[in-house]
Order: structure tokens, then sequence, then C-alpha cells
């Protein structure tokens, strides 16, 4: 039961996320300059929030006193062991697909599926102890606990993942190197002095200051920001945009 309520609890915040992911593409507009990813970010936390009570509840009530009716069948176990597998080869294919066509939210999915895996996979011991080791009897509440805090543990990882995304955490420093250096490779390109980037959705804004030749043209110093732009959308499909600011170069 604490199994099939996590499951339950998955499904809907899929839902949630796919509806929340349609209304995310949708393009900027007047009073949404920077587009509205964000929204992406305020559904993960309401999921966040969602796991934690649910995995809460399934911990209290696991442990909630029963009668010997109320024990676990065997045939249990066949049905415990039917969905761990169903979950493997949906983790397996996700995480396939997603490596295949570079989608990061298909990955983070097939994670959170291994983790669906390690909590059936709790059940189904927790069940088989319970039903045929009869001085194990207790297991399958031990079990719900067990799976319990490993649903408020993945609400808590999802909550705190997205509060960095939302106070503008930079990225990791591969991707800022990649930054710079891709905008290092368009001609007239002297130096990037300063790179700053925020999430927004799956994707980022980069704010770059880049020095070129102090005696180019203002037109000839905005075709090559404007060259710097374009390069990065083109090559880096994870960058939504970038503003670029112009400055002189100065060797160092």
């Amino acid at each position: 039961v604490s199994d099939g309520i996590e499951s339950a609890g998955d499904f809907v915040g899929s839902l949630i996320v796919w509806f929340g992911l349609r209304a995310a593409q949708q393009p900027a507009d007047e009073d949404h300059p920077y587009g509205h990813g964000r929204l992406e970010a305020l559904l993960a936390l309401g999921i966040g929030a969602l796991l934690v009570t649910v995995g809460a509840g399934i911990g209290v009530g696991a442990m909630m006193p029963r009668d010997e009716s109320q024990m676990p069948h065997s045939f249990a176990i066949w049905v415990m062991l039917g969905a761990v597998l169903v979950k493997s080869a949906l983790a397996v294919v996700k995480m396939q697909v997603g490596k295949k066509t570079n989608n990061a939210a298909l990955i983070a999915d097939a994670i959170h599926d291994n983790v669906d895996i390690l909590s059936g996979v709790v059940a189904l011991v927790s069940l088989t102890l319970a039903t045929l080791v009869p001085a194990w009897h207790a297991a399958d509440h031990y079990g719900g606990v067990v799976i319990g805090v490993i649903v408020i543990f993945m609400g808590a990882r999802i909550i705190r993942e997205t509060a960095l995304d939302l106070m503008d955490t930079m990225p990791s420093d591969q991707q800022m190197s990649t930054i710079r250096a891709t905008a290092l490779q368009v001609p007239g390109a002297r130096a990037v002095e300063k790179c700053f980037a925020r999430r927004t959705g799956a994707r980022y804004h980069v704010d770059l200051h880049l020095e070129v030749d102090a005696a180019l043209t203002v037109r000839e110093s905005h075709e090559i920001a404007r060259s710097v732009k374009h390069r990065l959308r083109r090559d880096l499909d994870w960058v939504e945009d970038v503003l670029v600011h112009v400055e002189p170069y100065e060797p160092r």
C-alpha cells in the first residue's frame, strides 16, 4: 500500500509537471520578458512539498497497529515483483532516450524511477519476510516506514534543488567554461571579462562582458557581439538567450 501510494503520488506529480511544462513553454511577452520557465520551479516546489507530506503519512500509517486478519498475503509478493520489473524497464528506456536526445528532464525522471525501484525493492523484501517468516511479521510495518523516509528524502531534495534555481545559482564550472570557450571562437572576440548565467526553466540566460579591439567602430563591435550571441544559442542547446556587453580589450 505504501509503495502504491508513492507510485500514485508520482503519477499525480507527473501530470502536474506535464501541464506545467506546456504552460512554461509559452513565449516571452511584455509582462514576462524572460519567458514563463520559472513556472517549472514553482511546480517543483509544490511537488516536493507534496512528497514530504505523503512520505510522512506513509510512515505514520505503516506503524498503525493491525490484527492478524490484516497481515499481507503471499500473492502481494508477485504484484510487487511485477511493479519493480516495470519500473526498471521504464528507468532504462527513459535514461537511454534522455541521453540520446540530451533531455535533462527525461534523465532526471529516470533517476527518480531508480528511487522508485529502491522503494519497490524495500517493499518486496518486507513483504517476503512478513509472509514467509512468521518471526518477521512486523517487517511489513518497518518496510512502510523505510519507504516513507525515502519519499520524504526525495521531496526534500527536490525542494532544495528548486530553491537553488530560484536563488539564481550559477551553473557548473564546466558549463561556464564552455560558454567562455564558445564565445571566444567568434572572430574578433578577444576576451571574456565577466560571465554570469541564471536558470529559467530548463535553460539558462547568459550575461556576458565581451572584450574587442578598442579601435573597432560601434557597428563592428555590435556585429561581433551579435555573432557571439548566435554562436552560443546555436552550439549550446541549454542556453535560451544571451545579453552581450562590449568593452575595449585590455592586454593583461
